[in-house]
């Protein structure tokens, strides 16, 4: 007989292949069921950001993800009357080995991070629907009818729903979605398309809207997103149709050919009114849904599943206190808060029917466009926001500065950079990294004992030397989905020790079934 789950993942796309890689990676025992019989051949996320590519290096899937992508450099801005280009991400990516936007299908994403999956004997239960969920004690007790019509009852220490925007998990936790639909609707293909420069986004800015084309490669060359316009009929979406809106927006030489799909959609804002309810948690679409701009949802969803599930994997080890889950919804809630008002911002300045928005994208745009190169200041804050880099979690009750915190360089909460070169290669994996810089002399090994004792198979020690993250003496620890949880100055190791007593007791936390 198969032993229960510690952890139920209730969603196989993105994000819940993204958690059951970090539970697998944890060791921690796991189902991860799907109601499709497969998975997507075709898919509206097609962008990775580079803190997305970071943060999922560690499970070895990155190299491969961005050999299948096409690393856009640059943005093509089609204006009435001239082009601009624009370069995406040369500012501010210094520290960081993926200095780029990686245009990929989420079909392609689910295929490698199902793949390693698969390599690690893990299976996705597809065919699989979730008719139940309650709440039992300090468990969550499910009822799955599988693709036969039989059901099961699942016991699990927690569930977690990766679900999307239609979450079942979701309604059967009780938890609210509040938000708003867009009036607009939206043209979607993934196409061939003749008279595009290779290697670029294409922008096409007008009075009534825009038109985007993204390299993509793969399942076709391009993805076109289009505003439907207001006159323009009802009904399937056809060639000839998207042939016709596309000149409407100035993609004038620019010829459509051999789709291999097309839709049209609504586009909603919408956000769970909390993450958790008892031993339910929400991820990825099914915490938050908005607009498409700066390609910021699935990103978000995986980076979500990537800072719970290491989580779920100490507490259900019984390494951590229950505790470290509600740093959860603390640390990711804002998150989502962010990027729901980001993306709302981007899409109303680039889609409203309010006239002076429409003079300010045929007129204004066209003469300001060619300064933006040399505009560093905003282009820098603009791509640590889109690229995720910037997301911190200084707030966190996790994220702790010793007494005496560094003066330049990451703060408790922040995530690692790349700097020195190659440190986020060193500090990858499953557990926890701490940094010591400054004379190796003041870290013999008896020093660091009251810190690694009983730890030692959860904590790695990393001696720097002179040239490190922080200038002079410092100490870091390194989460799993790295980002600092300590950061202090100087070699009084008593702030780092009590830390660790107090997210990592050497003393199991009380484990239930």
């Amino acid at each position: 007989m198969t032993s229960p789950p510690d952890v139920l993942i209730v969603g196989a796309g993105p994000t819940g292949l993204a958690l059951a890689a970090q539970l697998s990676a944890h060791g921690t025992p796991f189902r991860i069921v799907d109601r499709s019989l497969d998975r997507v051949r075709e898919s509206r996320a097609l962008g990775i950001q580079p803190r997305t590519l970071e943060a999922l290096a560690g499970f070895g899937v990155t190299e491969e993800l961005v050999a299948r992508g096409n690393p856009a450099m640059r943005l093509r801005l089609h204006l009435s009357g001239r082009t601009v280009s624009v370069p995406l991400f040369d500012i501010g990516a210094t520290d960081t080995p993926y200095p780029f936007l990686l245009f990929l299908s989420q079909a392609e994403t689910e295929s490698v991070l199902g793949e390693h999956l698969a390599r690690r004997g893990a299976t996705v239960e597809r065919g699989v629907e979730v008719v139940r969920l309650e709440r039992r004690g300090s468990h969550a007790v499910g009822r799955l009818r599988g693709r036969g019509g039989g059901e099961e009852t699942v016991t699990a220490r927690y569930v977690v729903g990766c679900d999307g925007a239609h979450s079942t998990v979701r309604a059967q936790a009780g938890i609210g979605f509040e938000g708003y639909a867009y009036p607009q609707t939206y043209l979607l293909a993934d196409l061939e398309v003749d008279g595009l420069e290779p290697g670029a986004v294409h922008s096409y800015m007008s009075g009534r809207g825009m038109l985007f084309f993204f390299p993509l490669g793969a399942p076709a060359p391009w993805r076109m997103l289009a505003m439907r316009p207001s006159d323009a009929p009802d009904g399937k979406v056809t060639l000839p149709l998207l042939q016709r809106i596309a000149e409407r927006y100035g993609a004038r030489g620019v010829a459509l050919r051999d789709p291999v799909w097309m839709t049209d959609f609504r586009l909603h804002n919408r956000g769970a009114a909390r993450y958790r309810s008892g031993p339910f948690f929400l991820a990825g679409d099914a915490a938050h849904i908005h607009s498409p701009a700066g390609a910021q949802g699935m990103n978000t969803g995986i980076q979500d599943a990537l800072n719970l599930g290491w989580k779920l994997a100490l507490v259900c080890r019984g390494a951590a206190p229950e505790e470290l889950l509600e740093t959860y919804g603390a640390e990711r809630v804002p998150v989502g808060r962010d990027v729901r008002r980001f993306t709302d911002r981007a899409f109303v300045i680039g889609t409203s029917p309010h006239p002076v928005l429409r003079f300010a994208r045929s007129r204004l745009v066209p003469h300001l466009a060619p300064l933006a190169r040399h505009a560093t200041a905003p282009r820098r804050r603009v791509f640590r926001t889109v690229s995720e880099l910037g997301i911190h979690y200084r707030r966190s009750p996790a994220s702790t500065p010793g007494t005496r915190p560094p003066r330049r360089g990451p703060r408790a909460g922040d995530r690692l950079p790349d700097l020195p070169s190659g440190l986020q290669a060193r500090t990858a994996g499953p557990g926890w990294h701490l940094l010591l810089t400054g004379p190796p002399h003041l870290w013999p090994d008896e020093r660091l004992a009251p810190v690694l004792s009983g730890r030692t198979d959860l904590i790695t020690v990393h001696r720097l030397g002179e040239r490190g993250t922080w200038p002079g003496v410092a100490q870091g620890l390194v989460r799993p989905d790295g980002h600092l949880g300590y950061v202090a100055r100087g070699a009084d190791l008593e702030g780092l020790r009590a830390y660790a007593a107090h997210w990592l007791p050497v003393e199991p936390a009380r484990r239930t079934r």
